[in-house]
C-alpha cells in the first residue's frame, strides 16, 4: 500500500525535469492570518521560491489525500476554509481518513515532503519547548521529527514565545544538527538575536546541502535545522519585543494544547498593532528564498 499523495501538475512536472522543489506548510495560511491576507502571503510565499529558481509545493489535507502542491483554486479553497483542522504526526492518519481538511505543521509537513522525496522545507519559526514544560510537558512534535524526517527545514529559529534554550538543548539530545546561516548566533524567530550559540554555522546553500547528502550517504535519520535571521530591516529588537512577548504569556494562563501557539501569535499580533505579522512575513519570504537555493544544490550535487 502507498501513501494517497495527490501531486500537483507543477510539482509533477518538476519531478520529473529533476528540478528543486521545496515544501510549504498550510498552518500559516489556516491559522496564522485572516482571509485575504492568508491567501495574498501564501502566493507571495509561492512566488519568491518559484523568483529563486524553484518550485513550491504547499502541503495539505484535503478529501483523503495528501496534496503535494496546491493549484490556486484549491489554495484560495483553503484559504476560505473555516474550520481546517491543525494537524501533526498523531492525527494525520485519522485526518486522511476521516477526510477531514488538515494544514500541517511543520512535524506533518516534513512527514508529507519525505513521502514524496522533497528534501527541503521553508517555515516561519518550528515548534520547540514550551515555557513552563517541566509542569505541563507541552513540548512541541516537531523536535521529534526533526530527528526522524530526512528534510532539511529552513527557519527563523523556535519561536520566541517558546523556551529557546530548552528548546535547543532538546535539539541536542535529539542528534539534531542546527545550523546558524551566515551567524555564530542563533536568531529568535521576530529577532535576529537570542544570546545562544548556534552549534554550527554555515554560511552558503552548497555547504547546507552538502551536509544534508553526507546525513543520506551515513543513514543518519532526521533532517536539518537551518536557523536564518529575519532580514535586519524588519526585525523587531529582543529588547522590544520580549516585554510584549511577557504579557502575552500572562494573558494565556489556562489555555494548553495546539491553542496556545495561535492565542499567544493573536495576542502579540494585538500588542505590536500588526508589526509581528509584518515581520513574520518578511522571515517567512527570506526563509523560501533560502530554502530555494538549498534545494537547488542538492540537485545540483546529486547530479554530480
Amino acid at each position: 500500500m502507498t501513501a494517497p499523495l495527490n501531486i500537483a501538475p507543477e510539482v509533477a512536472a518538476a519531478k520529473a525535469q529533476g528540478r528543486a522543489i521545496v515544501a510549504l506548510e498550510s498552518t500559516i495560511i489556516t491559522h496564522g492570518m485572516p482571509y485575504p491576507q492568508n491567501l495574498e502571503t501564501a502566493r507571495k510565499v509561492e512566488q519568491a521560491v518559484r523568483d529563486a529558481g524553484a518550485v513550491p509545493a504547499t502541503i495539505a489535507l484535503m478529501k483523503g489525500e495528501i496534496c503535494i502542491g496546491l493549484t490556486d483554486e484549491r489554495l484560495e479553497a483553503l484559504a476560505k476554509t473555516q474550520d481546517a483542522r491543525k494537524i501533526s504526526r498523531a492525527d494525520i492518519a485519522a485526518c486522511l481518513s476521516q477526510g477531514w481538511t488538515g494544514a500541517t505543521t511543520v512535524a506533518a509537513t516534513m512527514i508529507c515532503a519525505a513521502l514524496a522525496g522533497i528534501h527541503v522545507f521553508a517555515t516561519g519559526g518550528i515548534g520547540g519547548v514550551h515555557r513552563g514544560a517541566q509542569d505541563t510537558f507541552d513540548i512541541s512534535a516537531d523536535l521529534q521529527e526533526l530527528a526522524q524526517s530526512p528534510v532539511t527545514v529552513v527557519a527563523a529559529g523556535a519561536k520566541a514565545i517558546l523556551d529557546l534554550p530548552k528548546t535547543l538543548e532538546v535539539l541536542e539530545t535529539l542528534g539534531v544538527p542546527v545550523i546558524g546561516y551566515g551567524r555564530d548566533e542563533l536568531p529568535a524567530f521576530w529577532s535576529r538575536s537570542s544570546g545562544l550559540p548556534a552549534p554550527l554555522r554555515m554560511d552558503d546553500a552548497g555547504e547546507i546541502a552538502a551536509a544534508h547528502l553526507m546525513r543520506a550517504r551515513l543513514g543518519l535519520p532526521g533532517g536539518q535545522l537551518v536557523a536564518n535571521p529575519i532580514p535586519v530591516e524588519a526585525e523587531i529588537p529582543a529588547d522590544e519585543i520580549t516585554p510584549i512577548i511577557e504579557a502575552a504569556l500572562q494573558d494565556a494562563q489556562g489555555i494548553s494544547a495546539k491553542e496556545v501557539t495561535p492565542f499567544l501569535l493573536s495576542r502579540i499580533y494585538g500588542l505590536t498593532q500588526g508589526r509581528s505579522l509584518e515581520a513574520n512575513i518578511a522571515l517567512v519570504l527570506n526563509n523560501a528564498r533560502l530554502a530555494a537555493k538549498i534545494a537547488q544544490e542538492i540537485t545540483l550535487q546529486t547530479a554530480d
